[in-house]
């Protein structure tokens, strides 16, 4: 069994739901509190002992390569006027990790972008996690997938139960027996869904998944979707769900984004009492 050391992490999406901002800023940038959004996914990834990652870009997300990249001219700065504690928070970042950029040239969806990745990746297994779809725990949410990996030798899916009432906002997982997965079945009705576990931005799949991908029709929106190319390699190979441990943000809405700056907000020592004073106080 080999060792999952790879992440791909797409964020060439437009982020048409926080226009105007992501008119210049790209919605996986948006900060929680003082830090973005996709460090945050980066963060978990190296504490979930992944070695390198890929974005999946777009030209407007130079603000992603910029933020991870070294900067000279900031480190100086913060060095000459003796703010080492600020100075080595943005060293930090650029030292989190290997990382790597590639450009999804047009829009054609998850399935057309994580196929992208195929020379990066090689013939190892490789995790997946979705830029606007933030976690918040005490075990990182990929190592809890790994985990699932390393005991069943399989592509894992990471879900987690969703009222009944909004099993239509995602795709629904169907079980076959315990926790190995038989089927994904997208926003389907309350009748239709088979259980209200929800697959929730964070995968492991093996290579071979960039066979079926490869093969891929046009799906949903007229674009290629990995869900599709999952679907296909679950006839041939295991899939199992991580019913992880945490609390999902999906932060590609104005409400899931808001909730997680509260939520990370309540976490922190110099801002909580005060937070929580506010809080009580609003009408």
């Amino acid at each position: 069994m080999k060792k999952v050391r790879k992440a791909v992490i797409p964020v060439a999406g437009m982020g048409t739901r926080f226009l105007p901002v992501t008119k210049s800023v790209p919605k996986e940038m948006l900060p929680i509190i003082d830090k973005p959004t996709l460090q945050y996914i980066v963060e978990e990834c190296v504490a979930s002992g992944i070695e390198e990652i890929l974005f999946i870009t777009s030209p407007y997300k130079r603000n992603v390569e910029d933020h991870f990249d070294q900067s000279f001219e900031l480190e100086t700065r913060l060095e000459k006027n003796n703010k080492l504690k600020e100075l080595e928070i943005v060293k930090k970042i650029s030292k989190m990790c290997k990382i790597y950029y590639t450009r999804q040239g047009e829009p054609l969806g998850s399935g057309h972008a994580i196929k992208l990745a195929k020379s990066f990746v090689g013939n190892e297994p490789f995790a997946v996690l979705y830029g606007d779809d933030l976690m918040k725990y005490k075990t990182p949410v990929l190592k809890q997938l790994i985990e699932v990996y390393e005991k069943y030798d399989c592509n894992v899916i990471g879900v987690q139960e969703v009222d009944k009432n909004l099993v239509y906002k995602y795709g629904i997982i169907d079980f076959e027996n315990g926790d190995k997965i038989k089927s994904i079945v997208e926003k389907p009705s309350i009748e239709e869904a088979p259980s209200n576990f929800a697959g929730l931005g964070r995968y492991i799949v093996k290579p071979e998944i960039f066979d079926e991908l490869d093969k891929l029709d046009k799906g949903k929106g007229n674009e290629y979707q990995f869900t599709d190319g999952m679907l296909n390699l679950m006839k041939k190979q295991d899939f199992y769900a991580c019913k992880f441990e945490g609390t999902y943000y999906d932060i590609g809405n104005q409400l899931g984004y808001l909730k997680a700056n509260i939520a990370f907000a309540l976490d922190r020592e110099d801002l909580k009492d005060d937070l929580t004073k506010f809080l009580k106080e609003i009408k």
